[in-house]
């Protein structure tokens, strides 16, 4: 009897980078890559309120900390999953990368082909709202409605 593929097969696949050719992208790449995105955001926002002279030294001293110990907790997962660092990232096409190459991004100083990373450090800095509504429903009829507002900035709220 053939082993069918299941939901739970797929997702334990998926997991280990081994079970799946190098053409073909796992879970663990991919949560990693977000993971670092979001590390390297941080370290952006970080080093503009460094600049701003927002932070105490304090605070500083407790943001680099952890944010060397989010870094090496995710050096730590990549040697367990056996991916290389290097390759935590994603080319988007058109759109360019996820993520810059390391050493060729500062925040605040403009680059002429911007990553994704670049962008959204720019939009956390600046501020954006989005709104929008949402009907979903079966058979011509609107069982869900949904009215949203994001409002995403680095920025505190008041």
């Amino acid at each position: 009897m053939d082993m069918v593929d299941t939901p739970i097969n797929n997702a334990q696949e998926l997991l280990t980078t081994g079970s799946k050719s190098k053409n073909e992208a796992g879970l663990a790449p991919l949560l990693l890559t977000l993971l670092e995105l979001v590390r390297q955001l941080m370290e952006a926002q970080v080093i503009r309120r460094m600049e701003q002279e927002c932070l105490s030294e304090l605070d500083l001293e407790r943001a680099a900390e952890s944010l060397q110990k989010l870094e090496e907790q995710i050096l730590h997962l990549c040697e367990i999953f056996e991916i290389n660092p290097d390759e935590l990232n994603v080319n988007l096409g058109d759109f360019g990368t996820l993520m810059p190459p390391p050493g060729s991004y500062y925040p605040g100083e403009p680059s002429n082909n911007p990553s994704i990373l670049e962008l959204l450090d720019r939009l956390l800095n600046t501020g954006i709202v989005v709104e929008g509504e949402i009907d979903i429903g079966i058979a011509q009829l609107d069982l869900i409605h949904a009215k949203l507002q994001l409002v995403l900035t680095s920025k505190p709220i008041g």
